[in-house]
């Protein structure tokens, strides 16, 4: 099971510390950060790229359902609340748990398990077919730009060269691809796609997004310090925080 880098948000320093102190015994998530209301949190999620926060609903300021229409890329949530009329909420927009305070500890764990085993599954692989009269089982660990994949949508069918995918985007447990005059959709995760894909050609951007570098025209930098990728087709894809700095290391001269 993945270890899940998590963001604690709650107003209470106590209730941090608790949750933090929680976490290290049972031992199946690292800590990255703590917030103690939406705009630290949101701030928090741009730069740390968590895999799951720990998220109460009542905040000063703006709520926990606030912070998640704000961000663009939700990770996993588990609600940590003193209240349990939220419950049919937070499951609307698709937490994995409901926690109510105080919590307890094999309470906590459970929820982490169901946190871990969500985030394996979007894992399973599920996607691009290896070209004809290749045994799936020997398929190479790497797929390279002269690859050619099978691709099927519905009752469209493609058969294309991955050099001339420009771009990967992630939707839920599939993945959106684009090129030419196709975007089909494929049940193939990115962070599966990710694993296979040429690391020296296609980059993740973000949660969302796996870029073909070859189809990158122009990379800008915006006054937050992200990094805004201008592609071939009057496309702009947006960087995080964490993979601009990563893009920043491994291009610069």
């Amino acid at each position: 099971m993945p270890t899940l880098d998590t963001l604690i948000v709650d107003d209470e320093r106590l209730v941090r510390s608790e949750l933090r102190r929680m976490l290290e015994e049972i031992n199946s998530a690292e800590v990255v950060g703590e917030a103690a209301d939406a705009t630290e949190a949101e701030a928090a999620v741009e730069e740390l790229d968590p895999d799951l926060l720990l998220l109460d609903v009542q905040m000063p300021g703006d709520s926990g359902f606030d912070l998640l229409e704000r961000l663009s890329d939700v990770p996993h949530i588990v609600f940590v609340t003193a209240y349990d009329q939220y419950a049919i909420r937070a499951f609307e927009v698709n937490a994995l748990d409901y926690l109510v305070k105080p919590v307890e500890k094999e309470r906590l764990a459970d929820a982490l398990e169901t946190v871990q085993k969500q985030a394996a599954l979007s894992d399973e692989a599920a996607g691009p077919v290896p070209q004809p009269g290749t045994d799936e089982s020997e398929e190479p660990d790497t797929l390279t730009a002269e690859d050619q994949v099978f691709v099927k949508d519905g009752r469209r069918c493609w058969f294309v060269r991955l050099g001339e995918v420009h771009l990967f985007e992630a939707a839920g447990n599939y993945t959106q691809l684009y090129f030419g005059d196709g975007e089909p959709l494929i049940h193939r995760s990115l962070n599966y796609l990710e694993e296979r894909l040429d690391p020296d050609q296609y980059f993740r951007a973000s949660r969302q997004h796996i870029l073909n570098l070859d189809w990158v025209q122009a990379m800008n930098s915006r006054p937050n310090g992200k990094l805004v990728a201008h592609l071939a087709g009057d496309t702009d894809v947006e960087l995080s925080h964490r993979r601009s700095r990563t893009f920043r290391d491994e291009m610069s001269l």
